[in-house]
């Protein structure tokens, strides 16, 4: 149970709020949605930044997924991480990967189950997320990995986006 009640499932007010977060989602509220209507301004704003984050930036999917996981898995936001894992092994992951990640100290090392550009991704999701100051070398991977400045851009900006959502679901206990 959450810190705070969740809105009302069927929650219709503020409509044109209520309508654009259901539209993202697919018709449904989901925990989280509920938990941000409290602030319909926030809300409104989430929805759009989220909405630009899931679909309109250059990061392949796998990787956008994997990431989200591993930030999941570092701030210890089990709603986020099982949110998307399946959306990460639909994307081409493995449920193998999955659960190595869990232990990410090993997972950054291992080259028998991720590629170098997935290596190079959960090493900056895990910097950005634990340190916050990413080494030189790390960045420089993540760099060579990425092929282009947008799309570096665009990995770091999802990783950044991702702690911000897992950070509401720890505070607000969310699971």
């Amino acid at each position: 149970m959450a810190r705070i009640p969740l809105v009302p499932l069927d929650l219709k007010e503020p409509k044109e709020i209520v309508d654009a977060v259901r539209k993202r989602r697919g018709g449904e509220l989901s925990e989280l949605d509920r938990l941000l209507l409290h602030s319909p301004a926030f809300t409104e704003g989430y929805n759009f930044f989220l909405g630009k984050v899931r679909n309109n930036l250059t990061t392949i999917p796998k990787l956008r997924e994997l990431a989200m996981c591993t930030v999941a898995v570092v701030n210890e936001a089990d709603y986020e991480y099982n949110a998307h894992l399946p959306l990460f092994v639909a994307a081409g992951g493995t449920p193998e990967q999955g659960k190595e990640i869990l232990n990410l100290e090993s997972a950054i090392n291992n080259t028998s189950l991720f590629n170098a550009t997935e290596i190079a991704v959960l090493r900056l999701t895990l910097e950005m997320t634990r340190d916050v100051k990413v080494s030189p070398e790390t960045f420089a991977l993540a760099k060579k990995a990425m092929g282009g400045d947008q799309e570096l851009v665009d990995l770091v900006g999802t990783i950044a986006t991702y702690n911000l959502v897992s950070r509401f679901l720890v505070a607000f206990e969310l699971h």
